[in-house]
């Protein structure tokens, strides 16, 4: 069951469709579900085996880059078994100042992504 996903750049209705239409040359990826804003190039992949339950809000190539910076900056933390997936969220929640339940990256704009990458190097240089 595919969901209503409206484009924030745009307004328009995003199409459900699978990784041939967003990367026509990953083989690798064709199976997967996508929501794509087809005007505006924005995207956001789904969860597995949910039914379209997208993984985050439609990203710009420009969101996109923000949010793999974002996630280079903060995923070691927790892969890196220095802590838990969900503890690591919610230190960062704490230093963002929202709550953990809003912490998502895959749901951040730009700003919030510079925001994680500035508090994980924070944390770094510490």
């Amino acid at each position: 069951m595919t969901r209503k996903v409206i484009c924030d750049y745009c307004g328009n209705d995003a199409a459900f469709v699978t990784g041939r239409k967003i990367y026509p040359h990953r083989p690798d990826l064709f199976s997967l579900q996508f929501y794509q804003c087809e005007p505006c190039k924005a995207h956001v992949g789904c969860h597995k085996d949910s039914n379209g339950v997208p993984l985050g809000r439609l990203a710009n190539a420009e969101l996109r880059a923000a949010k793999s910076k974002a996630h280079a900056a903060f995923d070691p933390i927790w892969k890196g078994r220095t802590m838990s997936r969900k503890n690591a969220y919610g230190w960062l929640a704490t230093e963002l100042g929202i709550l953990a339940k809003d912490c998502h990256i895959g749901m951040f704009n730009i700003e919030m992504c510079e925001r994680v990458v500035a508090t994980c190097e924070e944390r770094n240089e510490s």
